[in-house]
């Protein structure tokens, strides 16, 4: 079966494809007629589906995060498109691509996870190295943080993500350390490359990113703190100050209380970290904006969006400029 993407769909069309029940909810309808409410994904969004007729026979079909093969109709409800199921049926692993549900970084891991390596070397602590190796040399704990995503939404939302935002972070501390010389490096290079370990424990991405019962109750700052504690414990003669210093400019890092910082950044190793993960996650979330508005015809993308602004596309306005040239060319 073909994939349609939820990106693509368009009121008036049929719909015959395989999607992700992120939610499925039985209602009833003003007169008491039961129906299904539904939530559908793949890798390219999320849209609204409903079956009306034969609701109770389809309610123990299939359950939340299975794939389901759709056959259907697409309208469109208060301004939002919505897939009207006609007929639905639970799908078995091996009828799915699961490349149709997860994006995947693009930069080759093997060179992203080489940076963290290249960086820890150039670390000269004692102690900090060695617990930057304890997580690297980590078999499972790599696998992990090496597949991962950055985040549910906005900032590296895909598989890979995490390592992707965390090489990122590094490589531009390694430069702002050539600007600042007064800074500690080693720790700043440190807490950069252990700042979201948390988030393996945070985010589930097995058929969908969403977040664990750890991430919600605790998020990823203090998981990753704790990750921290746990491996300093174990290493005989780590500094305490050095410790707290490290862990403070992890727990700190999203800068501010309202940002979901317990503590805001006290040194300047955690003001840096701050500014340059925050740096990073915008200019991703820009990016993945701006390639969720490539087809448009304006420069400007709407209001909906992180950053609750028009942002400015230029590439639509240089394709709008080529197209220009090539009419007034000669032939």
């Amino acid at each position: 079966m073909p994939k349609q993407l939820v990106s693509e769909l368009e009121p008036g069309e049929e719909v015959k494809s395989v999607f992700l029940v992120m939610r499925k909810e039985l209602r009833k309808t003003k007169t008491g007629a039961p129906y299904l409410a539904l939530e559908l994904a793949d890798k390219s969004g999320k849209v609204e589906a409903r079956i009306w007729d034969n609701a109770l026979r389809y309610k123990d079909a299939f359950a939340e995060r299975d794939y389901v093969a759709v056959s259907g109709r697409v309208e469109r409800y208060r301004e939002q498109v919505q897939v009207v199921v006609n007929s639905l049926r639970r799908c078995a692993e091996e009828e799915v691509d699961v490349s149709d549900f997860l994006r995947v970084v693009g930069t080759d891991r093997a060179e992203l996870e080489g940076e963290l390596r290249l960086a820890a070397e150039e670390v000269r602590n004692f102690h900090l190295k060695s617990l930057l190796l304890s997580f690297l040399n980590d078999p499972d704990f790599m696998r992990r943080f090496t597949r991962a995503p950055a985040a549910k939404n906005y900032h590296h939302p895909y598989l890979g993500g995490l390592l992707e935002h965390t090489a990122n972070t590094v490589r531009i501390c390694r430069m702002v350390c050539e600007l600042y010389p007064e800074v500690d490096r080693d720790l700043l290079i440190t807490a950069a490359a252990l700042h979201d370990i948390g988030k393996i424990q945070e985010l589930e991405y097995d058929r969908a990113i969403d977040f664990t019962d750890a991430g919600r109750f605790l998020g990823h700052l203090l998981l990753s703190d704790q990750m921290i504690r746990e491996r300093v414990a174990a290493m005989p003669g780590f500094p305490e100050d050095l410790a707290m210093r490290l862990r403070h400019a992890v727990l700190s890092h999203h800068g501010e209380l309202e940002w979901g910082s317990p503590k805001r950044p006290k040194t300047l190793e955690a003001i840096l970290l701050h500014h340059v993960d925050n740096l990073d996650a915008k200019v991703n979330s820009f990016r993945e904006i701006i390639e969720r508005s490539a087809e448009s015809d304006s420069p400007w993308t709407d209001m909906r969006n992180l950053f609750k602004r028009p942002l400015y596309n230029p590439r639509a306005l240089s394709q709008e400029m080529e197209l220009d040239l090539e009419e007034e060319l000669p032939r």
